[in-house]
């Protein structure tokens, strides 16, 4: 055997296990036992002859390979045994969950064990080997690398001790990571024996102080005029206007107080919140009379120098028998800003409540308008109730708004399945603006009128907030008979389109009309309470092709004056210089006991000529104390009054929200449905949130 096949057999030597202190016994007395005898060669060729000489430089040669040898071997052992009970005892201790996750814990790879004194140290890839590539790596750590070796049992402890000196991961573990750690990461045993970590992070890394973007103005828009002034009866002695019945203003008011504000202003109108309840005035005894007139005159409460005139009309109540069939068209805004809870997903709830109430004799159609119009339903009896709400239940939003459109599409349905002596009626749910098409007020307004003369009427619903066009709602409902309702809730759908379904559906009279004449002899001064988007010149009262307000089967509506008494010290107005009453004094036959004339004209649902109902006011209509005024005169003044408090009005500046709530408390009486006592919280409310 030669020189090279030895140190080819030599390297061929596996390390001895480093469980077995007898192989490191046996490593560490074979080097020492060549290198003995390397010294004793040494010492015997001094001096002996030439031809011995080179035999003793190969010996040299060869002892001080195998001490390289054996030291490699001896220093391998001794890091083995010191490095595979660290990695086992982390796997413990990681498996028992003593030490920190990922994220919390960054450990010094483990080093290879050098194969050349001037090679770097580098970490083990990350990632679980496969047993084959583990037994090649410990094929390679055994094959033997000439060169001295520095490798010993301080220097593991070093390593150990000192992370930073292997590759700095631990020195780059210790600087805060860039990104955002969202939370420690699981690390099996396995990787944590075999693969370093990532360099530890703050769990959560600070973000940059950005502003907060501007809150989006609402885009809501309100029909409202300036507030009804105080006139003279010397100079304006007749007030005219059209009957309102509907009930937006103040569902939207609610709305807005219970998110924690006070409603707009300009959306507060008086008259929309007073009719909003129901009250229970005296009613006709007969279809052929559709409605009956009740005023009652009483102090006023925040004036002690002034007095209310209300002035009530409650229409003929239909029984359910009697009621003609309806052939209703669903036009409704699928438009990309229907998609919010209190939108679309609410008016489907809504229509699907209004199915369950109609007859099997009555037709359902429904519109879609977004981008352009589609007809998601023929007209279908009331009969196949399942397809109507299978109809309802596919309705998705999406796309701009073609309103003017949908109208069209709407109103061609409707003649398609036109009942001679039924109610025909387009019923549109929407929460903004018509963007595509005819999108002006007054061209909507034209076409609804256009389409009137058919003998179908428009309702509108409205729904959502921040879009809504309430402008927009009350042209088209008054242009086309028919009403508009804000739509904030199940229970208000339930409301406006179930329980009240016979006033809001199903006409009783059109056209009405109301004109008050005031007695100068009596009356100096007054003021119409709401109405400001409803007046009407005076000229128009006895014009029947003036469009004016629907009453349906059922309904009432209220309208209050506040008047100044003549000699009242409230009076406002210096009387005229060059009036009547200084140029001629008045005769006593000239003077009259009454207060007021009160007019209404009013069409029936199939007819375009209009009849005329008179109401004279005197102190036979009067109470002398407020608190001996009947209940629902009572309870509607003080809706009155918060109205007035929430838009504004300058005449309640000093009557305070707790005189409000007192009255409206003393007049709550029988509430069946709870719509007083919701009034009663939202003046509490409001009492909370008025800073003025």
């Amino acid at each position: 055997m030669t020189m090279t096949d030895e140190f080819d057999t030599l390297g061929r030597i596996p390390s001895p296990p480093p469980a077995s202190g007898a192989a490191r016994a046996r490593a560490l007395a074979a080097a020492m036992q060549a290198f003995d005898a390397e010294e004793k060669n040494a010492g015997r060729a001094k001096g002996s002859s030439l031809w011995s000489r080179p035999s003793s430089i190969l010996n040299r040669i060869w002892s001080t390979q195998m001490i390289a040898q054996h030291r490699y071997l001896a220093g391998s052992a001794l890091a083995t045994m010191l490095i595979i009970p660290a990695a086992a005892f982390l796997t413990l201790e990681l498996t028992r969950g003593n030490l920190p996750s990922s994220g919390q814990l960054a450990l010094p790879p483990l080093a290879d064990t050098p194969r050349t004194q001037a090679q770097p140290v580098s970490p083990k890839p990350q990632g679980r080997l496969s047993e084959a590539k583990k037994e090649k790596e410990q094929q390679v750590a055994a094959q033997p690398v000439p060169g001295p070796l520095e490798y010993n049992a301080d220097n593991v402890a070093r390593q150990l001790n000192k992370p930073e000196a292997v590759g700095g991961t631990a020195k780059r573990a210790a600087e805060p990571s860039a990104s955002l750690v969202p939370g420690p990461v699981p690390v099996s045993p396995m990787m944590a024996e075999r693969a370093p970590p990532p360099a530890a992070a703050p769990r959560y890394a600070p973000a940059k102080p950005d502003l907060l973007p501007p809150m989006e103005q609402s885009r809501d828009r309100f029909a409202n005029a300036d507030t009804n002034p105080l006139k003279s009866v010397a100079t304006d002695p007749v007030s005219t206007f059209s009957v309102d019945v509907d009930t937006a203003s103040y569902a939207f008011a609610r709305r807005s107080l219970m998110e924690g504000h006070l409603p707009d202003p300009d959306s507060v109108r008086v008259e929309e919140m007073v009719n909003y309840f129901p009250y229970d005035w005296p009613r006709p005894q007969s279809a052929t009379e559709p409605f009956r007139t009740t005023v009652t005159v009483t102090p006023t409460p925040w004036n002690t120098g002034t007095r209310l005139m209300q002035v009530a009309i409650k229409g003929y109540d239909t029984a359910p028998s009697a009621v003609p069939p309806a052939n209703l068209v669903f036009l409704i805004d699928v438009s990309g800003s229907m998609n919010a809870p209190d939108k679309l997903p609410l008016l489907k709830s809504a229509f699907r409540l209004l199915v369950g109430k109609l007859k099997p004799e009555d037709k359902v159609s429904i519109v879609t308008y977004a981008g352009n119009a589609g007809t998601v339903l023929e007209p279908t009896s009331a009969r196949e109730r399942d397809k109507i709400l299978a109809a309802i239940d596919t309705l998705q939003p999406g796309g701009s708004t073609a309103g003017a459109e949908g109208i069209d599409a709407a109103y061609r349905l409707a003649r398609q399945a036109f009942i001679q002596g039924g109610v025909n009626r387009v019923m549109l749910a929407t929460d903004g603006d018509f963007n595509v098409g005819v999108s002006s007020d007054e061209d909507l307004k034209r076409v609804i009128e256009q389409r009137r003369k058919d003998g179908i009427f428009l309702s509108v619903l409205g729904f959502g907030q921040g879009n809504l066009n309430d402008s927009l709602m009350q042209t088209l409902a008054q242009n086309g008979n028919g009403s508009a309702a804000y739509i904030d809730t199940l229970a208000e759908a339930q409301k406006a389109l179930v329980d009240e379904a016979g006033s809001t559906l199903f006409p009783i009279a059109k056209d009405v009309k109301i004109q008050v004449e005031f007695n100068p002899q009596q009356i100096s001064e007054y003021r119409l309470i709401g109405y400001e988007t409803r007046a009407l010149k005076r000229e128009d009262f006895n014009n029947d092709k003036v469009d004016a307000g629907d009453i349906g089967s059922g309904h009432s509506v209220t309208a209050i004056y506040e008047v100044t008494p003549k000699g009242s010290a409230s009076v406002m107005n210096d009387p005229l210089r060059y009036g009547p009453a200084a140029t001629s004094a008045p005769t006593p036959d000239a003077v009259s006991e009454e207060m007021a004339f009160v007019k209404i004209r009013y069409k029936q649902p199939d007819s375009d000529t209009s009849k005329l109902i008179t109401t004279p006011v005197s102190e036979m209509n009067a109470v002398r104390d407020f608190g001996s005024a009947p209940q629902d005169v009572r309870f509607a003044t003080a809706v009155a009054a918060f109205g007035q408090k929430l838009r504004g009005t300058n005449a309640l500046d000093a009557y305070p929200y707790r005189s409000i709530l007192d009255m409206a408390r003393n007049a709550r009486g029988e509430d069946a449905f709870g719509y007083r006592g919701g009034f009663i919280d939202l003046v509490r409310l409001a009492e909370t949130l008025d800073r003025r």
